[in-house]
This record gives structure tokens, C-alpha cells and sequence, in this order.
């Protein structure tokens, strides 16, 4: 311990004089720790005020240029399972938060109820290609009688002609008949004469009266045999004027029987689906007009392809095309018994179970996608100004906090506030209005997501950062809206 010695003090008469004391190193020995601890203290404040500015400066940055909200959250696509047909559950292959992938088997109903069906069906269809086949023999049967009906008419028409033809022979006998009668009636006035004169027998006489009457009377009868075939084409017996042997030049084309030949064609040519439109056309018209079905004038071509044009045949064929859509229904329906995934993602609110009985359209479950997730993000009224599709966004995850950044862009606006969309949306004109700041949903796309390295939840909540004094890049950048819908969305072509 050290200890100092007070100098004695010196007595004048004048005024007493203090005497210095001797410094030691009591004295000295604070000053070194007082110097260390001011520099302690300035190169904590410059730790303290770098640190300070490495954190605040980011963040003053961010909000000079971003624009953020905590009202955000992550939506994405839901499916909702459902099947197509009613029936009984047979197998329930998956439960809550399985993930799947498209084309996955979900659940499978009974098939034996529309197996069933299948199998009606395919007897059905049987029984309509049977139909079918008789069709066709049903028109093959009537084209023969067509066929048939065409020489048919060829034969009346030849007929008639022969007819004609007996018309002149007959007329000519009658003729030759009338020439003997003339040669008789003279020499019956000879022997008449002569017989006045007594030189000739009453014999000879009985003679010459007796050929007269004979050929008076064929006379009489080729008239009437004349007369029978002038009837049968259908003339007058003793025709007013002209000759027994005048006949319309076309009578082989109007003749009746001619005419209901002519008939009984079309009837026929009908049935197999051949329209002869004029009724009143002659045979030659009606056998032109159908040779003129074809380029060839190939009847025999003209008959082929005829039998699959027949009604019958087209009614067959339209029962089997009908037999065979309901074969597809059934068969379809057999399929919808197995109920697959449409997306890939995780399945949540499962609620049915084997043995379950449920109807078409009935939801069984939902699947939710892992990678169609984007950001609904509701602005307030005061932030959309600057906002444009295509601008930068960085989006922080409450979940995974500042240390992992996702990276996005803006593609939509909905055109209205959440207010206007609500189920019953606020009614300001009711008078007594309380003006409230809107919020309208702005769609933030994600870029470069992997569902695999960090997953977003639907409904998870985040924060947007919208850099809106960047360059805007992709689709619609720039712009408020987006475009029309592209080619074979939903809603094309519509009237």
C-alpha cells in the first residue's frame, strides 16, 4: 500500500504558501483504462450503426419501391371428384392427403348392374345387323321385281303392236271376204238370169244363192273379228270416219295396259327409294329416265347402287346405328364405374366409403393441385394505380418467414372489389353509407415453384412486394387487362 508524506508547512509573517505535492503513481495509474474504454465505446457505436444501416437500408429501399399488402394468401385449383353413373361403392383406394396422380384409380363401383346392360346392348346390336341384312334382301327381292316389271312393260308394249299388227290382217281378210261377197252377188244375178231364161238348172241357182249367204256371212264375221281387235286396243268397233285400220300413231305408249304397267313400275321403283316424278310420262320417258341414273346407262350398275339408297335399308341401317350408339352408352357408363383422377395433387375432404350408395354428380372427394397455385392478393383501392400486369413481385410465406423468397408477376386484376362479389353485397343507397377502403383481388403468378422443395398450402397467408418501377415482362405486360380468350377455350364460337 502506498502512502504519501504531507511536507511540513512553512510559517511567515506574510501569507501562508500551499506546497505542491509530489505526484505518484496512485495518480497516474486510471488514465490508460478511461482511453480504452472511449475507443470500447466508438467502434461499438460504428458496429452498431453499420449493422443499423446494412438492415434499415433494404428496407427503406423496398419501401420506396414496392408496393405491399398483408391481406394475401394462397388460392389454388381444386377438382371435385364426383362420378358419372349411380351404383354401390365397391373399392375406396385412397384416404385424406394421399398424393395422386392424373390417371389414378379413386374409386371403383359395382360394373355388374351396367355390365348387364353391356350385354343387352350387344343383343341388341346383333339383332339390328340381323334386320339389317333382311332389309337388304327385302329391296334385292324388289329390284328383281323392278327388273321384272321392266320387261313387263317392253312385252305390253309389244303387245300392243302385235295387236296392231292383227288389227291389218284382220282388216285385210275382211276385205278379201268382201271381194268373194262381191263375186257371189254376180253370179248369183247371172244365174238368176239365166235361170229366167231356162238355161240353167233350179239346182245351179240354189247353188249361187247358197255361196251369196256364205259370203255375206264371212263377210259378217271378219267385220266382227276386225271389230274385236279395234276393242281390244281399246278403239271404237266402227271408227266415224277413216279406215278400219286407223290407230293413234303412239297408241303402244298410251295404251291401258301399257299405262298400268307403266304404273306398276313406279310403284316398285318407289319402294326401293327411285323417285319417277312424272306420272304422266309415257314408257319410253320413264325407261330414259331411268337409264339416265347413270353416266354408263348401266342398268345393272343403276340396280347396285340402289340397295343401300332404299328406305328399308336406310331404316335398318339408322336402328343399327342407334343399337350400336347404345352399346357405346352402355360400355361408357361400364367405364364411368371406375372413377379417376383428373389432376395431380393431394386428396382432401374424402367422404365416401365402400359400401356407400351414391348418385351421378355426387362429390366423393376433392383433389387439390400442387402446382397450380398463384397469390390472391387484395390491394386497397389507394395501391392499384401504379400496379400493371407483368411487374415484378417478391412474395414472402408466413410460414417459411424472410428466409425464403418466392418469385412472381402479375397477371390479372378481377374486375371488382371483394364487396361487389360478396354473396350479399353492401347496398350504399340504403342511407346510411359508411365509407370504407376497398380492396380489389390482384392475381400474382408464380415463377419457378417446385411444390417438392418448398410447398405452398391453399390459404396459407404471405406478403406481395410489387416492384412497380421495373420494366413489366411477359404476356400483356403493361397492361390492366388481359386479352380474348384463346382459340379453343371455353365459349368459342357460341351464338
Amino acid at each position: 500500500m502506498n502512502t504519501s508524506v504531507a511536507a511540513p508547512e512553512e510559517h511567515t509573517s506574510g501569507a501562508t504558501k500551499p506546497v505542491p505535492s509530489t505526484p505518484t503513481t496512485s495518480d497516474a495509474g486510471p488514465k490508460l483504462p478511461r482511453v480504452w474504454k472511449r475507443w470500447a465505446i466508438g467502434i461499438v457505436s460504428l458496429v452498431g450503426l453499420a449493422v443499423a444501416g446494412w438492415l434499415i437500408v433494404p428496407t427503406v429501399e423496398t419501401a420506396l419501391n414496392t408496393v405491399s399488402t398483408d391481406d394475401a394468401y394462397v388460392n389454388g385449383h381444386v377438382t371435385f371428384v364426383a362420378p358419372r353413373v349411380s351404383g354401390q361403392v365397391l373399392r375406396v383406394l385412397v384416404d385424406d392427403n394421399y398424393r395422386v396422380k392424373a390417371g389414378e384409380l379413386l374409386v371403383e363401383l359395382d360394373p355388374e348392374p351396367y355390365q348387364i346392360q353391356v350385354n343387352l346392348k350387344k343383343a341388341a346390336v346383333t339383332a339390328a345387323e340381323a334386320d339389317r341384312r333382311a332389309a337388304e334382301a327385302e329391296v334385292r327381292g324388289l329390284l328383281a321385281q323392278l327388273r321384272s316389271q321392266r320387261w313387263k312393260l317392253q312385252t305390253a308394249m309389244e303387245q300392243v303392236d302385235n295387236q296392231v299388227a292383227l288389227l291389218n290382217a284382220r282388216a285385210a281378210a275382211l276385205r278379201s271376204k268382201e271381194a268373194t261377197l262381191e263375186r257371189a252377188n254376180a253370179d248369183l244375178a247371172r244365174l238368176k238370169e239365166t235361170f229366167g231364161k231356162g238355161a240353167s238348172a233350179r239346182q245351179e241357182l240354189d247353188a249361187g244363192i247358197e255361196a251369196a249367204g256364205v259370203a255375206e256371212a264371212q263377210v259378217k264375221q271378219a267385220a266382227q273379228e276386225v271389230y274385236e281387235v279395234r276393242v281390244t286396243l281399246g278403239l271404237p268397233p266402227r271408227p266415224a270416219s277413216g279406215s278400219l285400220t286407223a290407230v293413234p300413231a303412239d297408241l303402244n305408249q298410251t295404251f291401258s295396259t301399257v299405262r298400268q304397267t307403266v304404273a306398276d313400275f313406279i310403284h316398285i321403283a318407289a319402294q326401293v327409294g327411285l323417285p319417277l316424278n312424272r306420272s304422266e310420262a309415257t314408257p319410253t320417258e320413264v325407261l330414259e329416265e331411268f337409264r339416265s341414273r347413270d353416266a354408263a346407262r348401266d342398268v345393272d350398275r343403276i340396280f347396285a347402287a340402289l340397295i343401300p339408297e332404299a328406305p328399308a335399308v336406310k331404316q335398318a341401317d339408322a336402328k343399327l346405328m342407334q343399337a350400336r350408339r347404345d352399346l357405346d352408352q352402355a360400355e361408357l357408363n361400364l367405364r364411368y364405374c371406375r372413377v379417376y383422377a383428373e389432376i395431380d395433387g393431394v386428396v382432401t375432404r374424402r367422404n365416401v366409403n365402400r359400401g356407400n350408395n351414391i348418385l351421378a354428380g355426387q362429390q366423393v372427394m376433392a383433389v387439390r393441385s400442387l402446382t397450380e397455385i398463384w397469390i390472391d392478393a387484395n390491394y386497397k383501392e389507394t395501391q392499384i394505380a401504379p400496379l400493371k400486369i407483368g411487374q415484378r413481385v417478391d412474395v414472402y410465406a408466413d410460414t417459411y418467414g424472410s428466409r425464403r423468397t418466392f418469385r412472381g408477376r402479375i397477371t390479372g386484376f378481377t374486375n371488382g372489389t371483394g364487396s361487389t362479389l360478396a354473396l350479399l353485397p353492401a347496398q350504399n343507397a340504403t342511407g346510411n353509407f359508411v365509407k370504407v377502403v376497398q380492396r380489389l383481388p390482384v392475381r400474382i403468378e408464380l415463377e419457378d415453384y417446385d411444390p417438392e422443395v418448398d410447398t405452398l398450402y391453399a390459404g396459407l397467408s404471405v406478403t406481395p412486394y410489387v416492384y412497380y418501377k421495373d420494366q413489366s415482362a411477359g404476356p400483356n405486360a403493361g397492361r390492366r387487362l388481359q386479352d380474348l380468350a384463346r382459340p379453343g377455350t371455353p365459349g368459342e364460337n357460341r351464338p
